[in-house]
C-alpha cells in the first residue's frame, strides 16, 4: 500500500511538472511528400516556454542572482546593482531581434507570399490545368490570410487547381517549421469543404475586425484536386497574385506579445540569424567582441548580456521607433491588458497599463532564467526605464522579485499611473494584410488562342 501511494505521489507531482517543461521540436521541411490532411494548429501562437509555471515550480527557494539597472528618460541612473555583471536575458533577446528587423526593413515593411500557376487556364470554367504554387517567408501567415488568398483567387477567376498544390522549401503556415505541413493546412484551409472549424472561425474574426460585411457574406473556395510537395518554384510559373503580411510593427507586436520563437527565428533567418544580430550590437551600439554572446534570435539556449548592455538595445529599439512616429507600446505587451506573457501580471493590481515590457523565460538553462525589460510609468509623470535580469534559481521567484521591484519604484513615486494606450486585438493586427494581383493580364496569356485569331 505504501508503494502504491509512493507511485501516486510521484505521478501527480511529476505529471503536470514534466509537461509544462516539454519542448517542441520542430522538424525540418520534407521533401517531395505528398499528403492532403495536416494536423490541426492554433489559432493564436503559444506563449513562450516556462510562462505557466506549475507547483513544483512555485514552492523552490529563490536563490536569487540578480542583475538591476533603473534609469530616468534622461539617462540618469535610478538604481544599478550587478549592471555590468553577465546573465541570459532569456526571451529578452527578441529585442534586439526586433531591432534589427527595424533597422534592416522598417516598421512598414510588408513579408510578401507570391501565388503562381503552371498549365493553362479556362477561363469559362475557372480551372487551371496546372499547378498552384506558394513561396515566400512569410512569419506571420495564418489560416484567415490562406482564405483571403481562396477570396482573391476566386474573383482572379479561379475555382479549380487540376494539378498539384506545391509550396516553395522556405514557406510556412500557423507558426509551423515544417514547409510540408503548412502545405498541407493550405491545402485544407483553401478548399471551403476541407476547411478546419480554427481556420474558419479566424477568417470570421479577421472579417468583423475588418468590419468587411461584404466578405461575411461570401464562402471563399479553391479546390486543388492533387497532392502536396515541397519545391522550388518551376520554370515556366506566373505569378498571379501576392500577399503581403500585416506591417512590420503589427508583426512585431504579436511576436512580442506571445513571445513566439518560431517567428523570432524564422524572422531571424532574414537577419543573418545570431551572427546577424551580433554584427548589429558591436557596429552599432558599440558592443565589444566576447563581452556578449546571443546563440539564437528567440532567446533559446545561452545567451550573455549585461544589464547596461541590454539597456542600450532597449533606448535604441525606442529611438528607433521613433523615427516613425511609434512607441514602445506599438510592439510591445503593456502589463494587465494585451495577451500573452504579459496579460496576467498587474491585470488586477493598480498598476495594470502602467507597465510595458518583454518578459524572458527559460525554467532550466542557466539554473533558471528570468528577464523583465521595459518601461514604467509613475503617477508623478515619471517614466523609468529597467532591465531585471535573473540567474540561477526559481523563475517563479524571479517574477515576484521584479513585480515587487517594480511596484517599489513606482510607489516611491506617488505610486502607477497607466500609459496612454488605445489596445487593438491581436485579429485586427493579423487582418491589416494586401494583395497585388494581375487580374488584367496574367490569366488571359493562359487562356487557348481562338483558330479565328
Amino acid at each position: 500500500m505504501k508503494s502504491l501511494r509512493l507511485i501516486l505521489a510521484l505521478v501527480i507531482v511529476l505529471g503536470p511538472a514534466a509537461g509544462a517543461r516539454a519542448q517542441t521540436v520542430m522538424s525540418a521541411p520534407s521533401q517531395q511528400q505528398p499528403s492532403v490532411r495536416p494536423t490541426p494548429v492554433p489559432t493564436l501562437p503559444p506563449v513562450e516556454p516556462g510562462d505557466q509555471l506549475d507547483l513544483a515550480e512555485e514552492q523552490q527557494p529563490a536563490f536569487i542572482h540578480q542583475g538591476v539597472l533603473v534609469e530616468k528618460l534622461s539617462g540618469e541612473v535610478v538604481r544599478a546593482e550587478g549592471a555590468d555583471q553577465q546573465y541570459n536575458p532569456a526571451s529578452a533577446v527578441k529585442l534586439v531581434t526586433a531591432l534589427a528587423a527595424l533597422k534592416t526593413f522598417g516598421a512598414k515593411h510588408r513579408f510578401a507570399t507570391a501565388f503562381w500557376i503552371t498549365g493553362s487556364f479556362d477561363k469559362a470554367t475557372g480551372t487551371v490545368n496546372g499547378d498552384l504554387v506558394v513561396s515566400g517567408r512569410d512569419p506571420s501567415f495564418h489560416d484567415e490570410h490562406a482564405v483571403a488568398v481562396a477570396r482573391e483567387l476566386n474573383q482572379l477567376g479561379i475555382k479549380t487547381v487540376t494539378g498539384n498544390l506545391i509550396v516553395a522549401p522556405r514557406f510556412t503556415m500557423n507558426f509551423s517549421a515544417s514547409s510540408q505541413r503548412s502545405g498541407e493546412r493550405l491545402y485544407d484551409t483553401l478548399d471551403a469543404e476541407r476547411r478546419p472549424a480554427a481556420a474558419t472561425r479566424a477568417w470570421y474574426d479577421s472579417l468583423v475586425a475588418r468590419r468587411d460585411a461584404e466578405g461575411l457574406k461570401t464562402t471563399p473556395s479553391v479546390a486543388v484536386m492533387g497532392a502536396v510537395y515541397v519545391d522550388a518554384v518551376p520554370q515556366g510559373a506566373r505569378n498571379i497574385s501576392t500577399h503581403y503580411s500585416p506591417p512590420l510593427a503589427d508583426v512585431l507586436k504579436v511576436l512580442l506579445c506571445y513571445s513566439n520563437n518560431f517567428m523570432a527565428e524564422r524572422l531571424g533567418d532574414q537577419l543573418g540569424g545570431a551572427p546577424g544580430l551580433m554584427r548589429l550590437l558591436s557596429n552599432d551600439l558599440g558592443f565589444k567582441p566576447g563581452e556578449f554572446r546571443l546563440s539564437t534570435a528567440s532567446g533559446l539556449g545561452v545567451n550573455r548580456m549585461t544589464p547596461r548592455q541590454m539597456m542600450k538595445v532597449y533606448r535604441a529599439l525606442l529611438d528607433e521607433l521613433h523615427k516613425t512616429n511609434l512607441k514602445a507600446a506599438d510592439i510591445l505587451p503593456v502589463a494587465g491588458i494585451d495577451p500573452g506573457t504579459l496579460q496576467k501580471r498587474y491585470a488586477d493590481s493598480p498598476g495594470r497599463g502602467s507597465v510595458i515590457a518583454k518578459t524572458g523565460t527559460l525554467p532550466r538553462t542557466d539554473g533558471g532564467a528570468s528577464a523583465l525589460v521595459g518601461q514604467l510609468r509613475t503617477a508623478k509623470n515619471d517614466t523609468l526605464l529597467f532591465v531585471i535580469l535573473d540567474q540561477r534559481g526559481s523563475v517563479f521567484r524571479f517574477r515576484q522579485s521584479q513585480d515587487a521591484l517594480v511596484s517599489a519604484l513606482q510607489n516611491e513615486r506617488g505610486g502607477p499611473a497607466p500609459f496612454t494606450y488605445e489596445p487593438q486585438t491581436m485579429a485586427i493586427r493579423l487582418s491589416s494584410t494586401e494583395f497585388d494581383s494581375a487580374r488584367a493580364s496574367a490569366l488571359d496569356e493562359y487562356e487557348p488562342t481562338s483558330p479565328n485569331q
